[in-house]
């Protein structure tokens, strides 16, 4: 099993990493698919020291509801940033760079809060703090910076914090 785990120590990426590369040569002849084994078991090789260590998810239905929490901001976000866009010759955005204290600390849920300040249109990662403490973001219109920063660690630094801490 041991020989088998360093062989292959990432499967599913090792699979995903062939059927990608046979749906985009479009042929599944033996020359392609010789190609797509040599990626599917070099690739994850070479990056095996890139991957992090396996993610352990604490509360699973967290997970589910911090999707949706996203998914509700990204639709809100959107309008809400079209019709900045919109009024802008009128209104003028309060865009402004804030500072928000974290208390999460897992690399995995980093990551993930990373991913959701790009994801939701009006918010920008611009800066982490190299202790991990603060987090800077760019913000396309905030008018009171201290209730901001307490809704965005209620609505987003909490749940991953209940999932990954």
């Amino acid at each position: 099993m041991t020989f088998l785990k360093r062989l292959v120590p990432a499967p599913l990426l090792s699979c995903g990493l062939l059927a990608l590369w046979l749906a985009l040569s479009r042929g599944a002849d033996t020359g392609q698919m010789l190609i797509g084994l040599a990626l599917g078991l070099g690739l994850p090789l070479m990056t095996a020291n890139l991957r992090p260590a396996t993610v352990r998810v604490r509360r699973p239905l967290a997970v589910v509801r911090f999707i949706l929490i996203v998914g509700h901001d990204v639709v809100v976000s959107n309008f809400q940033v079209a019709w900045g866009v919109l009024l802008w010759r009128w209104a003028k955005p309060a865009t402004r760079f804030v500072i928000i204290p974290l208390d999460l600390r897992a690399p995995p849920g980093l990551a993930a809060l990373a991913m959701v300040t790009t994801v939701v249109p009006g918010t920008v990662w611009s800066e982490l703090a190299l202790d991990c403490s603060a987090l800077m973001l760019h913000v396309w219109n905030v008018d009171d910076e201290e209730a901001f920063v307490v809704g965005f660690k209620a609505r987003y630094e909490r749940p991953l914090r209940e999932i990954f801490e």
